[in-house]
């Protein structure tokens, strides 16, 4: 192997660093992933693609293998807190009768978990030219104004990596964030549980073709479960005090018969698979970035599972930081921009925190309710309806709200930019789908100039919704990044397009 040299090194293989290394190696980057463990999870956990990871999945080429790796669950999910998988219900949160929302995006959810999803993204980011290693382990970190010099063990060897700049997407339990002097904060660990997996006919149980999850408040236990879309394949949590009992006192057998109570199955035989212990836990960074030290994923935060935005959250930060990180190497930006990561992703992680923190309450613990708990928030609006706030957007309102319903967009700059069809090259598409850089979207031929780095693709508004949902009007136009977040917008007619253009992506590209 020897001593290497590349652009940006990636540490950690998970969601977040496949992630980050398919987004960077798109970009043209040249990127190195490692990771110490032997390949990519063979858990069965983070289940779930929100609306805009999936666009984000669409944009890079596999949206539809990795919806096709949760195939059998499309039908949506069923999410219950209860007492068991037949006993009392003592809250809904999606119904058997429920359906995805359509209207939002030209991507529906995926339901694929985690061990479907990174051999899907590890085979598009080596195939887009991105080298990954796995089993190597990173010893050191040393940075100077130039780049970064990485100390790895690989086959028993150690060698040097050279970077421009270094990705930490290890995890919660990680280096890069230590070795940055990166500290944190929050609840810390919530709760102790033990994990089962295990195979078992049990449709007669559940829902067929949803994803059933229950979060089970029983008598003998406080835990969850779900269902994935392998083929009898299941998983089982229960909850335990580490101060009165360890993970040793829950054998098999033992799980088997709180296995009976939860699943009202008491002559159940279930082949189990794997028993392990996991620590719930609610942590944020203090920062995101730290020199040329990039932090994404659990690295950055971790959050309670109850929400499932964990997985989701560390797909986006990966996008977020690849564009931005491309964009300064390939020498369109100034070093500025990289700023911009921290200051949109650490508050996006805090209210994905506090919301899963307040399911966590909900759905595990309602004895801790109470006017210290965050209040919940709405998944769509957090997962589509957030603003993002940073010298990378030109926000000229003073709103301080940090989402809006994305049912009711205002094409203001720092949100998503809105799903709608269009009329473009002969074919109805979605406007997500012209966003393969920065573009322009305008329905006055007076925008189309040529500007260096930006397309203006020729639209048709038949249905009024561009101009409606951007805000646009007739003669106005809305700059989208590279990210699917509007940048800049403007109502008014151009009188000099080319010069108040290129004025708008040196302010937003900082340079």
């Amino acid at each position: 192997m020897g001593d290497k040299r590349v652009q940006v090194l990636v540490v950690g293989a998970g969601l977040s660093g496949l992630s980050a290394a398919l987004f960077l190696a798109q970009e043209g980057v040249e990127v190195l992933g490692i990771s110490k463990h032997r390949g990519t999870s063979p858990h069965p956990k983070a289940t779930g693609q929100t609306h805009r990871t999936m666009e984000l999945l669409r944009r890079a080429g596999v949206a539809d293998e990795v919806r096709e790796a949760g195939a059998g669950l499309d039908g949506g999910l069923v999410i219950k807190v209860a007492e068991s998988l037949r006993g009392r219900v003592f809250h809904t949160i999606m119904s058997e009768t429920e359906e995805w929302d359509t209207s939002l995006s030209p991507e529906r959810p995926g339901l694929a978990s985690q061990d479907r999803v990174e051999p899907v993204l590890l085979r598009r980011a080596r195939e887009l030219g991105a080298e990954v290693w796995f089993e190597t382990e990173l010893l050191s970190l040393e940075q100077d104004a130039d780049g970064v010099t990485a100390r790895v063990r690989s086959g028993g060897q150690e060698h040097s990596i050279r970077a421009d700049y270094v990705v930490g997407a290890d995890g919660h339990r990680g280096v890069v964030r230590g070795f940055a002097g990166i500290g944190r904060q929050g609840p810390g660990e919530l709760t102790s549980h033990i994990g089962v997996v295990f195979e078992a006919d049990l449709a007669a149980h559940i829902v067929p073709g949803k994803l059933t999850l229950f979060y089970l408040q029983n008598p003998a236990f406080t835990g969850a479960f779900v269902a994935t879309n392998t083929e009898r394949r299941n998983v089982f949590s229960i909850e335990y005090d580490p101060a009165r009992e360890s993970a040793a006192d829950y054998p098999a057998q033992r799980c088997v018969e709180l296995l009976r109570i939860a699943t009202d199955a008491p002559d159940l035989e279930p082949e189990v698979l794997e028993i392990t212990s996991w620590e719930m836990a609610a942590w944020l960074s203090d920062r995101f970035r730290a020199g040329r030290v990039f932090l994404i994923g659990d690295a950055a935060k971790v959050t309670p599972p109850t929400g499932g935005l964990g997985g989701n959250t560390a797909i986006g930060d990966g996008r977020d930081l690849a564009w931005k990180l491309a964009a300064v190497l390939r020498g369109e930006a100034g070093e500025g921009l990289l700023d911009s990561y921290e200051a949109e992703r650490r508050p996006y992680a805090k209210l994905v925190i506090d919301g899963s923190y307040a399911n966590y309450v909900q759905r595990f613990a309602p004895q801790l309710a109470g006017p210290d708990v965050p209040a919940e928030v709405d998944p769509y609006q957090l997962t589509l309806g957030y603003r993002c706030k940073s010298g990378a957007v030109l926000v000229e309102d003073d709103d301080p709200a940090p989402m809006e319903d994305p049912a009711k967009p205002s094409g203001r700059a720092g949100f998503r930019a809105p799903h709608v069809l269009v009329r473009h090259e002969g074919a109805m598409k979605s406007t997500l789908d012209l966003f393969t850089g920065w573009t322009l979207l305008t329905l006055d031929p007076a925008w189309a100039v040529d500007v260096p780095g930006l397309r203006v693709p020729a639209v048709q508004d038949p249905t009024g919704e561009l101009a409606d949902r951007y805000g646009i009007g007739p003669h106005g136009a809305s700059l989208v990044r590279p990210d699917g977040v509007i940048a800049w917008r403007t109502a008014e007619a151009p009188t000099d397009a080319t010069a108040r253009l290129t004025r708008v992506l040196d302010t937003v590209l900082s340079r």
